[in-house]
């Protein structure tokens, strides 16, 4: 592949040009197995490479976080490379985490739901007999309208008259998870109600469905304690803010705070 601009040829498809600086590919979409992560770098609305990155997993029980740190460093080492805007990945879940906490891109988790919808026959038209569901999900979504991206630290998203968490660590940890979200104005916590059905799970949480505003709810439960707290999101209808919503309940996920 060369460069889009001027022509020089790029070590890998998608990387991004030295000569000219001059990015060639403005996503990347990453589907990760236990022992390998295909990489798929995207253009607009069109995919100009892959590329994929092999791991043996470990069976020596020591061998294993070394094993891990350094495949996802490499995959992370390739998503450097290409410079991309935004990165999205799916798939299998402590490789992604590790990753993601190696790059500084803007991050997205695809959501199993989607992922299931784009492989779906009568799914959009930009899906290709060639495209595998993930791809096609990404390309869908990149069709809409994009949602403002906020700045903001999360610290400084959380405020309101309430300022008691359930859950102590864990609830801070909920709060501080879809707080990081690049889509999340601010949080507002709610009122506790000690009357709940008693759980032995310990806390959980869940982003409940948008209203017409695009705005949502994060819910955490522990014990019989549950405290409903508002989120204000970039969504412009409940449409947009079902999106968010999907990828808050993925972050929960992955932060262990969901039931699988």
């Amino acid at each position: 592949m060369n460069c889009r601009r001027c022509g020089t040829p790029l070590r890998k498809p998608g990387d991004f040009c030295l000569t000219c600086n001059t990015a060639n590919a403005d996503a990347v979409v990453v589907e990760f197995d236990e022992d390998r992560a295909r990489l798929t770098m995207l253009e607009e609305d069109e995919a100009v490479g892959e590329t994929t990155v092999t791991t043996r997993p470990e069976t020596d029980e020591r061998l294993t976080e070394v094993q891990l740190r350094n495949f996802a460093g490499r995959v992370a080492d390739e998503i450097r490379r290409k410079r991309p805007d935004t990165v999205y990945a799916a798939g299998a879940r402590e490789p992604l985490r590790e990753t993601r906490a190696q790059v500084h891109h803007e991050f997205y988790r695809v959501p199993e739901a989607g992922t299931e919808r784009a492989g779906d026959a009568d799914s959009s038209p930009n899906r290709d007999a060639d495209v595998n569901p993930v791809v096609s999900w990404v390309l869908d979504r990149r069709g809409d309208r994009a949602l403002e991206v906020v700045e903001t630290p999360p610290r400084e998203k959380i405020g309101g008259s309430h300022s008691t968490l359930i859950g102590d660590r864990k609830g801070r940890k909920a709060v501080s998870t879809v707080a990081q979200h690049p889509h999340v104005k601010k949080i507002v916590p709610g009122p506790i109600d000690a009357g709940g059905t008693g759980s032995r799970t310990g806390l959980r949480a869940k982003a409940t469905r948008a209203g017409t505003n695009g705005n949502v709810r994060l819910l955490l439960r522990d014990g019989s304690s549950v405290q409903e707290n508002r989120i204000v999101t970039t969504a412009m209808d409940r449409e947009t803010g079902e999106r968010v919503r999907e990828d808050l309940n993925e972050a929960l996920r992955d932060a262990e705070l969901q039931d699988e």
